[in-house]
């Protein structure tokens, strides 16, 4: 028997009606993203635990590596048990967690409860992924996980813009962003419970090219998760993203830091220059999205961004050191987040297509795998990172960060899909 909140389709939607479900699945995506934020409140909560930067960065290891595992294994029960009736309670026990994060006055509490909501919101964020893929024929699917990628840095959007201006109404305690994270979480849960829908397991194991297309299989058995074992090309889409999020990830984790210590620049000028790159990107994957959908190509942007991040990341390497203009900092750095935005998005389109080609059943093992992956680096990159800045600045890390995304340029090799399109047929573009 199905939970109360599981509403299953057995006609795939079309038109308004697919959009909307589209968006209440980004909508998922953005709360499970931001009722885990913790970047905005970080150095008064260090402040008032007492707590360094080196014992927070094994904190957070810690966690991130319990979340790893809550993705692995969120992404193979959702596609046994349905996304719905796991995403639900994700999302909402999560977001009851920031009260008991405000409860927090040790470094200990603080270690459980961040392990236990990472614990519950890795295995939220794989499923919203898969849903996103569910209402996304391949016409629209590099575009819909373009909007999917607003979960994060919406997410990072709207902590910080709160926080912001209710900070100071508060005394600037931290205690009081915990709660109101909780508030605007659950409310944003209720909307989410109201209206979120799947396809049947019988739906998931259709391959759409567009709603045209549309047609309900009658049965449909599980995927055997061991497939995707067997198809070598996979393991290396896994791997070599992972290469190419060292870097992503230590903009997301480290970006002030890296722009007040490397600059020279105050925390203020740092957060305007960071949300600056976040919104370049928010609207560099949407663009992209929508035109690699209009002609069908993923693989040719992807190289194109990841060249061209490899070339700006290599100048702004170069840059580090006091006395640059903080504007010529801005600019390289903005430019930095446009063309990872250009690489990332037609990449998630060729994940999704070529393990969909695999085994449509199987979308939620495979994201939720690569999700996996992604955690144990952050882990890695979390303990490492701040050893290696301690020895050769930021300059020594960023070279890793490079290194890896040269890595992720040549695994492309390996990725199934055409360089350029066939023939001189047109395409119909849905979202």
């Amino acid at each position: 028997m199905k939970p109360f909140y599981v509403r299953e389709l057995s006609v795939y939607p079309v038109g308004r009606r697919r959009i909307f479900l589209l968006a209440v699945a980004v909508l998922a995506s953005l709360v499970a993203n931001f009722e885990t934020t913790i970047a905005t409140i970080l150095p008064l909560l260090m402040s008032d635990l007492g707590m360094s930067l080196t014992v927070y960065g094994q904190i957070a290891a810690l966690s991130v590596l319990v979340g790893g595992l809550s993705a692995g294994f969120g992404g193979i029960l959702s596609d046994r048990w349905g996304r719905v009736t796991i995403l639900v309670p994700t999302l909402t026990i999560t977001a009851a967690c920031n009260f008991l994060l405000a409860t927090v006055d040790t470094v200990a509490e603080l270690f459980w409860v961040r392990c236990l909501m990472l614990f519950i919101e890795g295995a939220g964020i794989t499923i919203t992924a898969s849903l996103v893929r569910d209402f996304s024929p391949r016409m629209g699917r590099a575009q819909a996980f373009a909007f999917w990628t607003w979960g994060p840095v919406g997410a990072s959007f709207l902590a910080s813009f709160i926080a912001g201006f209710t900070l100071p109404l508060f005394g600037n305690a931290w205690q009081s962003q915990a709660i109101i994270m909780g508030i605007v979480s659950l409310t944003m849960c209720a909307f989410i419970i109201w209206k979120i829908a799947e396809p049947s397991a019988a739906l998931r194991a259709e391959v759409l090219m567009a709603e045209e297309e549309v047609r309900a299989a009658e049965h449909a058995r599980h995927g055997r998760l061991r497939t995707l074992f067997r198809h070598r090309h996979l393991w290396v889409h896994v791997w070599g993203n992972t290469c190419w999020q060292v870097l992503y990830w230590t903009f997301a984790i480290f970006g002030q830091t890296l722009l007040t210590g490397g600059f020279g620049m105050d925390a203020a000028g740092a957060n305007r220059v960071v949300a600056l790159g976040i919104v370049l990107n928010a609207v560099a994957v949407v663009v992209v999205g929508r035109v690699s959908d209009r002609i069908q190509l993923r693989k040719p942007f992807t190289a194109v961004g990841t060249v061209l991040t490899v070339a700006a990341l290599a100048y702004f390497i170069a840059l580090i050191g006091p006395g640059v203009p903080a504007a010529h900092v801005t600019l390289v750095y903005s430019l930095l987040y446009l063309f990872m935005g250009v690489a990332y998005v037609p990449w998630m389109a060729n994940f999704s297509e070529n393990a969909e080609d695999v085994d449509p059943r199987l979308q939620g093992s495979a994201l939720g795998l690569w999700g996996m992956v992604v955690r144990v680096m952050i882990v890695v990159l979390l303990v490492v990172s701040p050893m290696v800045v301690e020895a050769g600045g930021w300059q020594s890390w960023l070279t890793v960060a490079l290194a890896g995304q040269v890595l992720f340029l040549l695994s492309m090799v390996a990725f199934k899909g055409p360089w350029r399109r066939e023939g001189k047929e047109t395409t119909t573009m849905t979202v």
